[in-house]
């Protein structure tokens, strides 16, 4: 899932809290209870989810143009179809999770002006380029596959709306990830150019894919205090090893070997043990360093600029029927 904005600084300094209002808060969160939009709750955590929500809604949006890019080109009709589906898919989940933001108190203007300017984040994995059909395939198979494992846990995160959210798009990302398999296999079964292709789409995602759970936990800064309060139920490190048990019998499966000299099964455990992963690169990413960063922004921003009638005609539309309907009360009076 896309909750790397878990592990960036809150600048905002902490207000005081009621003692009380917070004892009977964090008794509610461990009972399991939800926290609706007018209950009471601390500042820091409404910050948190405004944080984490915000950031997996851009993600949403911006991860449409890696996969968006290859709808004209895809190699059949099924596949573009199915991949024209999946791309409308991920707009709807920016909506639901724009939605669940704002029952925290913030505007979808505001939020949009935030990845508008650059001071918002989204996940670094797509900052990456999609350079042929098979990474079409690897983006649906791992980086679906990894958002899928943080994202499941989330249909029990204690903020209601979010959880309620998250099921639906769990439903819908299980079937992305699927379809990307399925590219994947039929690839793998193809000819040794096709099988070619499909391993080199694994060799350049694999390590962005394991990045996508976010910095170890040693690092992480506010993993502690996010499942505290349940809105994270698994850390950083226990989800990339779910994430990697589950898929390296995938890949062996399709035939394909993973970029990494270090990967091994561990008996004792009965985990896959796997490399150092180069943070330096995740860092440089999430700086706006990455191969597509300045293109995704760039993209939106014309996108954003190129539908302001489509915004201006439906507040002029909003305003003509709220008239109407004021006009028609007022001559029933």
């Amino acid at each position: 899932m896309y909750t790397q904005a878990l592990n960036q600084q809150d600048s905002a300094a902490p207000g005081s809290e009621d003692s009380g209002a917070l004892a009977r808060f964090e008794a509610r969160v461990a009972a399991e209870d939800k926290i609706e939009p007018n209950d009471w709750m601390p500042e820091a955590y409404r910050r948190t989810l405004i944080r984490q929500i915000s950031q997996h809604a851009h993600s949403e949006i911006i991860g449409m143009q890696p996969e968006g890019n290859w709808i004209t080109r895809a190699p059949s009709l099924r596949r573009k179809a199915a991949l024209l589906a999946k791309v409308q898919d991920e707009g709807g989940h920016g909506l639901y999770l724009y939605a669940a933001a704002e029952t925290l108190g913030i505007s979808r203007e505001e939020l949009n002006e935030q990845l508008l300017s650059g001071k918002a984040k989204y996940s670094s994995i797509f900052n990456y380029p999609t350079l042929t059909w098979a990474d079409i395939g690897a983006i649906g198979w791992l980086v679906d596959g990894a958002a899928i494992m943080n994202q499941i846990p989330l249909c029990r995160t204690s903020y209601g709306p979010y959880a309620r959210a998250m099921i639906r798009v769990c439903k819908e990302e299980s079937f992305h990830q699927r379809q990307g398999y399925e590219i994947m296999l039929t690839l793998c079964r193809g000819t040794p150019a096709q099988k070619a292709m499909a391993q080199d789409a694994l060799d350049r995602w694999w390590w962005p894919s394991l990045m996508m759970f976010g910095p170890p936990d040693a690092e992480s800064q506010h993993t502690d205090q996010a499942m505290r309060w349940k809105i994270k139920r698994f850390t950083n490190d226990a989800l990339r090893q779910q994430f990697v048990d589950a898929t390296v019998p995938q890949g062996h499966h399709l035939g394909l070997s993973f970029p990494d000299p270090d990967l091994r099964f561990d008996e004792a455990t009965g985990h896959w043990r796997f490399g150092a992963i180069d943070w330096a690169e995740f860092k440089a990413v999430l700086a706006g360093n990455g191969p597509c960063n300045r293109q995704r922004l760039r993209t939106r921003r014309e996108a954003h600029a190129s539908g302001a009638w489509v915004r201006e005609a439906a507040l002029a539309h909003a305003a003509k029927r709220r008239a109407r309907a004021a006009a028609q009360k007022q001559a029933a009076e």
